[in-house]
């Protein structure tokens, strides 16, 4: 690198704003970096589980409804890494409980079956929305925190007008360049945080629908099933 190019106070380059900026927007330059790259990851992560999820559901839901005994697919597919597969799971643990003695206590085993498939799918959507708060407080929070850096530079080129005596532009022109800076790396954090943020809440909105409709059809068909007991 040129060393002219890291203290030329004219240059827009990213890294002559960083090194001649004052140590707390150095702070805050790389603290916002952190969070862009965190942000970032989670973006990758969460995009590969969630298609990942979506099919797998689509194809275990299509072999489930195609299956002639429930019993012989929950034994064999009962036990995948899934949603869908955790909410059969929960079901089907109730309905043995519920069924096992002599009597059955119809309307008191379908408000069970409703009870334990609803606290599936809510316990399934909270982990995956796990990260969302993350996203959310990131998109929130950076512009504020690269505001900070703002302040505080433009602080320090009033401060050095004062102690040079000088308002020429060549005075306060570093400071503020490097404040603007911090503002604009705030920005550039928080806003892929937001709009990942809103559309994995769609797409988490769109999984947990996806997963009530299973667990009713389900229930209708453990439902059904309690009718023809004797």
């Amino acid at each position: 690198m040129n060393p002219v190019l890291a203290t030329d106070p004219a240059t827009l380059s990213p890294i002559a704003l960083f090194l001649q900026a004052d140590w707390v927007v150095k702070a805050v330059m790389l603290g916002l970096l952190a969070a862009s790259v965190w942000t970032w990851a989670i973006i990758v992560m969460f995009r590969v589980k969630v298609g990942r999820i979506r099919k797998a559901s689509e194809r275990f839901e299509a072999d489930f409804w195609k299956a002639d005994d429930i019993d012989a697919f929950y034994k064999a597919n009962g036990q995948a890494d899934l949603p869908s597969a955790r909410v059969l799971a929960a079901a089907v643990a109730e309905w043995r409980r519920s069924t096992h003695g002599s009597t059955i206590d119809r309307e008191g085993t379908r408000e069970r079956l409703a009870t334990a498939m609803g606290s599936a799918v809510a316990k399934e959507i909270d982990e995956l929305s796990d990260r969302l708060n993350v996203l959310a407080t990131i998109g929130s929070v950076a512009p504020f925190v690269g505001l900070f850096g703002t302040v505080w530079g433009i602080m320090r080129s009033f401060t050095s007008i004062a102690s040079q005596q000088n308002t020429s532009l060549a005075v306060v022109a570093p400071g503020i360049a490097e404040a603007l800076f911090a503002t604009a790396i705030g920005l550039f954090a928080a806003i892929p945080a937001v709009i990942a943020y809103n559309r994995f809440s769609h797409a988490i909105n769109r999984i947990e629908a996806r997963l009530n409709r299973f667990a009713d059809a389900f229930h209708a068909t453990l439902s059904r099933q309690l009718d023809a007991e004797r």
